[in-house]
């Protein structure tokens, strides 16, 4: 019996690695059977321990602490005008369950937040909104995207951040709240909800940059050579495009709600800052739409370079068998072993044959040159 060919084990690990990052629906097999609100971590354990940062401010100061027990945001919560609260690890249910207990978040949102991969969206609370969606990196170097679900609760004075491993694109934000004087330091939890969205949104757009440079390569190589790597590549790309599309689509509908619904924790103001925030994100999805447009039109000109040479070939091979046809029609017929044949006694017979077959050659090849074949 034939073995199946496996890879070498460090390829074979990476290769499953991808494949469960990539798939579009994670595992529930966990909470099969579970009641509605059960806090059962669906996902990957991308960190070894829960990491909870805090950040206080208002308009005379801003503060930064490392919170080791989620206990301790009992007492930060009445102590700044605005508190942000930043966890990163998502496997770690009692952190959650605890955090929710202090802030007063539902059982339900709570397991929305530990069920990774899930499709973005808001929902209101009155007490406090809710909202969910992916953040996403790309590899300019390999052309893999890979994606982090980042949960944002909005309540009256304290916003909390839940994402599933450290590091993010939110530095910026964190320096407008340490500088004296920005708008952010001035302005109640709401707007460092839609600060953090719109970080999220802006980093949209410097993946499409590295994807379009990524695609300008790709279609230089296209020009160049029709490779069977260059194809490979386009079929990964246009796989990262359809992930992209996937997190980004409904995430139009989770601001598009926030900027025209009526939030209790959301001000008129910011309102205003969510619409423009919706209009990023519109011409984000316009874009991933175009790009999709083109690796797809890169992948057919690709398949109808790769047939185009593969006619070439066989038109240039037909050439050749139709010149020795004739050939070898001659050489055959004068190859039988028949005694009496009438030119085989001619001493220039044989020369007369060879002088046959080069006008059959010249014969050819002039007329494939009238017919420009070649």
């Amino acid at each position: 019996m034939k073995k199946k060919r496996q890879l070498p084990l460090p390829a074979r690990e990476h290769y499953f690695q991808r494949k469960r990052e990539k798939k579009v629906l994670r595992s529930r097999l966990q909470s099969i059977g579970q009641q509605s609100g059960t806090l059962i971590h669906i996902g990957e354990k991308r960190v070894e321990k829960a990491e909870i940062k805090a950040i206080g401010y208002d308009e005379g100061q801003a503060i930064t602490l490392v919170v080791k027990d989620a206990a301790e945001c009992i007492a930060l919560k009445e102590r700044f005008g605005v508190l942000w609260i930043d966890v990163a690890g998502l496997h770690e249910t009692g952190v959650i369950e605890k955090i929710g207990e202090i802030f007063g978040i539902d059982p339900l949102t709570q397991e929305d937040i530990l069920h990774t991969g899930q499709r973005p969206k808001v929902e209101d609370f009155e007490r406090y909104l809710f909202m969910t969606f992916q953040m996403l990196e790309f590899n300019s170097e390999s052309g893999e995207l890979s994606q982090e679900q980042l949960s944002i609760v909005l309540g009256p004075g304290w916003v909390i951040t839940f994402q599933e491993i450290p590091g993010d694109m939110f530095d910026p934000v964190r320096q407008r709240i340490g500088s004296i004087g920005s708008k952010l330091r001035k302005h109640k939890a709401d707007f460092l909800a839609c600060s953090l969205v719109d970080a999220v949104v802006d980093h949209y757009f410097s993946i499409l940059e590295e994807i379009e440079t990524r695609i300008d390569t790709l279609d230089a190589e296209l020009m160049a050579s029709f490779s069977q790597e260059t194809f490979s590549a386009l079929n990964f790309l246009k796989r990262e495009l359809i992930m992209f599309r996937k997190a980004v689509w409904p995430l139009r509908e989770v601001i598009g709600s926030v900027a025209r619904d009526d939030f209790a924790v959301v001000g008129d103001m910011v309102e205003h800052y969510f619409r423009d925030v919706y209009d990023h994100i519109i011409l984000v999805i316009d874009t991933v739409e175009v790009f999709r447009e083109i690796v797809t039109s890169m992948h057919e000109t690709w398949l109808a370079g790769v047939n185009n040479r593969m006619n070439e070939v066989m038109k240039f091979l037909t050439m050749i068998a139709t010149i020795f046809m004739p050939l070898s029609f001659i050489a055959g017929l004068y190859g039988m072993n028949f005694r009496n044949m009438p030119e085989l006694n001619l001493s220039w017979g044989y020369y007369a044959v060879l002088g046959l077959m080069v006008l059959i050659v010249v014969g050819f090849l002039g007329y494939y040159r009238s017919r420009r074949w070649y």
